[in-house]
């Protein structure tokens, strides 16, 4: 048998490809990176969508889990060109009648907003935030026995309930309101267990680190880290569209940065036939329907601090966000859904002529709708925001289907790579001793369908290095 071509073979260039090829190189292997665009970074693109000069974030716009990643934090990416700038205001949450509860770095000055929720608010977050240095690379993980023992049963049992009961901790609609936005990128019912995970890590690396915006474009972030792994000696092929193993040059190892569906009909054949059943009846989540618009002006909130928030969740109160998300989850569109938008030329006027500015939202929809929802989001906007509408010069529209096509891993529109529910959060993608490997002898997964899931942090492909590194080459290590 003639050597292999390469040490390893990465499939796919988005975060956790990237990550994962930079782990390998990082340990002396020879590794190649393909990608089907022409361009890399999978969910972390910029383009001008709508206007000239109209910089436009295609998926992924606000980066707080890039912010606290320790993976990332383990590289010198600010050489390489990256640059994160942080909203005086990480997210606001709007009320009709123009109240607001707001998100900022400090949990204390966050929790002396919430009135009579304060103690609760702290008691809370403040012991996770304390924490989240320590933390975050056990949370950002698969299923183990963690570093800090202690402090992870008091995160776990808390994230594995729904959000709906942590809700029962508040009292008023402010605190109710504000966690109900951040629970709801969970994009799922609110009522699931575990749905309450991502609104306590979301809230936690919003204190602890921030949600910023990357200078000039979320696409800054890829060619960072595509930069840094070149500088290191690896290589990078775009245009390269993998259909079947014949494809891929040979190699002593092989991750792939896609999901199930993509990966059975790519390396199906190679895997046992419980692997193939397990992968088939992966599950996947709620879809996205994305507006990009290019404004007149900056969005004419009726709540001050939303005029000077990166984020703005747009839902009203608790019982409107849970019940339209289960409606979604449900299969069908609420009538006032819940709106994720973001505004990241108030703080990086790059992103627009000057005096012009750039928004970004979506709500989410039932997997694989065809529904336009542009007037339904426009007008939960218009609701808290009242003079939006004049400001709009262009839009740029995607429904499930063309978020799909934009990227293949995005199946039916969910941006997170499958459903992360109590059934998918520890055999996520199947019921393995290790979720990144499959059954195939050398072939890992390390997309956002592994643990710990969605997200902009990279920590999915270098778990899956790491597991590939000890399994294949004998070599053991650590952040």
């Amino acid at each position: 048998m003639k050597n292999p071509e390469y040490d390893a073979v990465v499939i796919g260039s988005g975060p956790n490809g990237l990550s994962a090829a930079i782990t390998l190189q990082q340990a002396g292997l020879t590794v190649l990176i393909l990608e089907a665009k022409q361009t890399i970074g999978g969910g972390l693109r910029s383009e001008e969508l709508t206007l000239p000069g109209f910089i436009h974030d295609v998926c992924s716009a606000i980066h707080p889990l890039a912010a606290g990643s320790p993976f990332f934090n383990s590289l010198p990416l600010e050489q390489f060109g990256l640059e994160f700038i942080y909203p005086e205001i990480a997210a606001a949450h709007p009320f009709d009648g123009g109240t607001e509860a707001v998100l900022k770095g400090s949990v204390e000055e966050t929790a002396s907003k919430l009135g009579i929720d304060t103690e609760s608010y702290l008691e809370l977050l403040a012991p996770l935030v304390r924490n989240w240095t320590d933390l975050a690379p056990d949370i950002l993980a698969p299923l183990h026995y963690p570093k800090y023992p202690l402090a992870m049963v008091s995160f776990g049992l808390n994230a594995l309930k729904s959000a709906s009961f942590l809700a029962k901790r508040f009292k008023s609609k402010e605190a109710k309101g504000l966690w109900a936005g951040m629970a709801a990128h969970s994009m799922q019912s609110l009522s699931n267990s575990t749905s309450a995970a991502a609104g306590l890590v979301l809230l936690a690396t919003g204190h602890a680190k921030g949600w910023p915006v990357p200078k000039g474009g979320s696409k800054n972030i890829a060619q960072a880290l595509a930069s840094y792994f070149i500088s290191i000696g690896g290589k990078i092929e775009t245009g390269a569209h993998v259909k079947s193993m014949s494809d891929i040059p040979s190699s002593r190892t092989l991750l792939f940065d896609l999901t199930p569906k993509q990966i059975l009909e790519i390396a199906g054949e190679h895997f046992s036939s419980i692997y193939k059943w397990q992968l088939k009846r992966y599950r996947y989540g709620m879809g996205v329907f994305k507006i990009d618009w290019a404004l007149d002006g900056p969005i004419p909130f009726t709540a001050s601090g939303c005029l000077r928030a990166g984020t703005v969740h747009l839902g009203n109160t608790f019982e409107e966000i849970a019940g339209g998300e289960q409606m979604t989850s449900k299969g069908k569109h609420p009538e006032k859904p819940f709106v994720l938008m973001a505004q990241q030329s108030i703080v990086d006027p790059s992103r627009a002529p000057q005096g012009k500015h750039t928004a970004w939202g979506y709500c989410h929809v039932p997997n694989g709708s065809e529904k336009d929802m542009t007037a339904a989001i426009e007008k939960q906007v218009e609701r808290f925001a009242p003079g939006f509408r004049d400001l709009i010069l262009a839009k740029h529209t995607m429904n499930t289907k063309e978020i799909e096509v934009y990227n293949p891993n995005y199946i039916g529109g969910d941006i997170n790579g499958g459903v992360i529910d109590m059934g998918q959060l520890f055999t996520r993608p199947a019921l393995r001793t290790s979720p990144y490997r499959t059954s195939a002898k050398g072939i890992y997964i390390c997309s956002s369908s592994t643990p710990p899931g969605g997200g902009v942090h990279g920590m999915c492909g270098y778990r899956a290095a790491k597991q590939s590194l000890k399994d294949v080459f004998n070599i053991d290590i650590a952040l």
